[in-house]
């Protein structure tokens, strides 16, 4: 089997019964993914940020390096069970409040496209709060889709003026 490299977003906003406030969820889904799906390379330092949509409470995000033996499909089925583990229900309104919301955002093996899995992920792109903790753990990783390097991306994304084109 190969040994897959993933970059992976983790976000919550809602206090988890066991493991505590957002940003304990986030250190405990860290240590289960380690622990199941393979190993944690890298963990980026945890940021709040504003909410995307409905939600009113603000998110704790970060994001990890996971090597894992793992096939994409494989892996996104398993970080949708450990979702469904920490309470999450996939009903109703997007991006509402979530105690664990976990994303693949790139991987060793560049493009992957199936109808419930694009990566790279189609809008880690646009926000501050995926590629920020992203640049901190793997800055010279390159989108495949545009050639740019995680850096390169949070640069042009956070820099001031017009957004490139």
């Amino acid at each position: 089997m190969n040994e897959h490299r993933y970059l992976i977003a983790l976000g919550s906003n809602q206090r988890h019964p066991h493991f505590g406030m957002p940003r304990e969820v986030l250190g405990v889904a860290a240590e289960i993914l380690d622990e199941t799906l393979g190993t944690v390379a890298a963990l980026s330092p945890i940021v709040e940020s504003a909410p995307v949509g409905p939600s009113l409470r603000r998110y704790a995000n970060a994001a990890l390096v996971l090597e894992s033996h793992l096939a994409p499909d494989a892996l996104l089925a398993c970080l949708q069970a450990a979702e469904a583990a920490f309470g999450r229900r996939r009903l109703g309104q997007r991006w509402r409040s979530r105690v664990l919301d976990l994303d693949i955002l790139l991987w060793s093996g560049g493009t992957f496209h199936q109808p419930n899995l694009a990566i790279p992920h189609p809008l880690f792109r646009e926000r501050d709060f995926v590629l920020g903790p992203a640049t901190r753990i793997a800055p010279d990783w390159r989108d495949p889709a545009t050639g740019l390097s995680l850096r390169q991306l949070h640069a042009r994304l956070t820099r001031n003026g017009p957004a490139p084109r």
